[in-house]
């Protein structure tokens, strides 16, 4: 075989920048699997060249001047620089592949964009393409495994592919693992909800642990797990029998319902010092909080009570919100959520606006199949600059009335200062003034009311938003330009669309269907 020279990007941020949040938090987002797959290819005796595109880096200069093939892996939000970026490449002569959350999400728009497109990957997957690096056009090729892979490469086997990353971050310094794939709860509209749940070696996880030590006085480690901790006591065996307790300092996201209190006291002992638990819904998802049986007010003082109990054990907590959800009606889920904050003042609240990522699934067809489904373009479906789905029961503008007075509220000085008064720890109040700040905090804020501005006084942005227009507005083309910089002149213009309701078309194609005449193709 051709000895190939191959060059990875992990894009973790969708196009150039230099913001002081980027400078320090952007290398800390870096992903597993470009990691892994620069391992393999390595193994497989190729010379590998990866990056971690912080925002900060020109890919142009950085990659060497003639290679062979190039894996990008993207998520949605960074899916017009990843677009981009190959085109660059391809017209230097490069085979392209894409993979990660993207590539998942939206396979049938990818493929116009690049050679591979790779859903699951293993090992087997990145052998065939390294045996078969020939240009796919004009139309890529879609490969996947089928289902997660049952092992990955462990941290001290890619540890030449972290280390440089790490390096970007000044201060703290997140090193990636992973202990499991999938997950046992079903949520709707998550990515993972038919993931079947599988652990990975809990020997390869003591073994990671105890290298570590090996580099760092006390290493900062991010769990990437969908859900940390389903299988706890093993999870903390392996933990605590690879050094003395505190040797380790750990971040997880995590549900309500691992977080009993007994665990905690595990957790605290391990020296865990971040956990981000999934609240979701006042109205339904209630597994994930122990709280099935309960809703409304009821379930805002019991999962309050939980996660100030959690303080007592864990720094720093992030609570998960989704907003627009189907069961939502009424100011009831905002006020409530504001009643939350007021009894869990410590608690940093996520909150993310219900987006139907592709095929990522099923409940995605629903909405497909009922109009739903509005061609946002991929750089704003990261959870907050747009929500891709009509709302069930309100209108644009009364949801966006809530939405901003619920972050007002969340971000006011009041709120800021009981915030800042219940965060005891100088680390934690610095993450919750940065984000405070930044674009997590004040920014949205600004963009959402300009989004609500545009909603009241442009007939076409307003049409768009119904869904009874495809035309883009300039307002959000505009961003795109902005945010890409020099990379804007790479974007095939085809790019700023996208079939909105691909998954279903391609399911009713499956089945022998007609299209169904309420569902415009794009």
């Amino acid at each position: 075989m051709k000895r190939l020279k191959i060059g990875i990007i992990d894009l973790v941020c969708k196009g150039p920048s230099n913001t002081l949040w980027a400078q320090i938090m952007h290398a800390n987002l870096a992903s597993i699997m470009p990691q892994v797959v620069a391992t393999w290819c390595e193994q497989e005796g190729h010379e590998v060249t990866m990056i971690c595109y912080t925002g900060r880096e020109d890919l142009s200069k950085e990659l060497p001047k003639k290679f062979d093939l190039l894996f990008i892996s993207s998520f949605s939000q960074a899916a017009m620089l990843a677009y981009a970026v190959s085109n660059y490449f391809r017209s230097q002569g490069a085979v392209t592949v894409l993979g990660g959350p993207h590539a998942r999400c939206y396979p049938d728009d990818a493929i116009q964009y690049f050679d591979f497109v790779l859903g699951f990957t293993n090992r087997s997957i990145v052998t065939e393409i390294l045996n078969n690096c020939t240009p796919q056009r004009p139309i890529g090729k879609q490969l996947s495994a089928g289902k997660q892979p049952v092992n990955l490469c462990g941290v001290q086997e890619r540890w030449k592919f972290i280390a440089p990353t790490l390096k970007k971050a000044p201060f703290l310094k997140f090193i990636p693992m992973l202990g499991s794939v999938g997950c046992p709860y079903t949520c709707s509209f998550c990515i993972d909800s038919t993931v079947p749940y599988q652990p990975f070696d809990f020997q390869e996880m003591k073994a990671d642990l105890q290298f570590l030590l090996t580099k760092f006085k006390k290493p900062l480690i991010a769990w990437h797990d969908p859900n940390f901790g389903i299988r706890f006591e093993e999870n903390m065996e392996a933990i605590a029998s690879a050094a003395p307790l505190k040797s380790f300092r750990f971040m997880a996201e995590s549900s309500l319902s691992v977080l009993t209190e007994s665990h905690l006291k595990v957790l605290h002992e391990n020296n865990f010092i971040a956990l981000l638990p999934g609240i979701e819904s006042w109205f339904e998802l209630g597994n994930k909080s122990r709280t099935s049986r309960i809703s409304g007010e009821e379930k805002v003082k019991r999962v309050a009570e939980h996660v100030n109990t959690i303080f007592r054990y864990v720094p720093y907590v992030q609570t998960n919100f989704v907003l627009g959800l189907d069961s939502d009606e009424g100011s009831a889920p905002f006020e409530l959520t504001k009643q939350f904050i007021n009894l869990s003042p410590g608690a940093f609240p996520g909150y993310s606006l219900l987006t139907a990522f592709g095929e990522a699934a099923p409940l995605n067809l629903e909405y497909q199949k009922t109009g739903r489904v509005l061609p946002f373009p991929h750089h704003f479906l990261n959870n907050h600059l747009a929500m891709n789905i009509k709302p069930k029961n309100y209108d644009w503008i009364d949801f966006y009335d809530k939405v901003i007075d619920l972050t007002s509220y969340t971000f006011s000085p009041k709120v800021l200062y009981r915030r800042f008064m219940a965060t005891p720890y100088p680390t934690a109040r610095w993450m919750n003034f940065m984000r405070a700040i930044s674009n997590e905090g004040r920014g949205r804020l600004r963009f959402y009311r300009h989004v609500r501005q545009n909603l009241i006084q442009d007939q076409s942005f307003r049409r768009y938003f119904e869904g009874e227009s495809n035309q883009l507005p300039k307002f959000y083309e505009n961003i795109i330009q902005r945010d890409l910089g020099a990379w804007w002149q790479w974007l095939p213009k085809t790019a700023l669309s996208h079939d909105a309701n691909a998954y279903l078309h391609k399911e009713m194609n499956k089945n022998g269907q007609m299209q169904h005449p309420s569902i415009p193709a794009n």
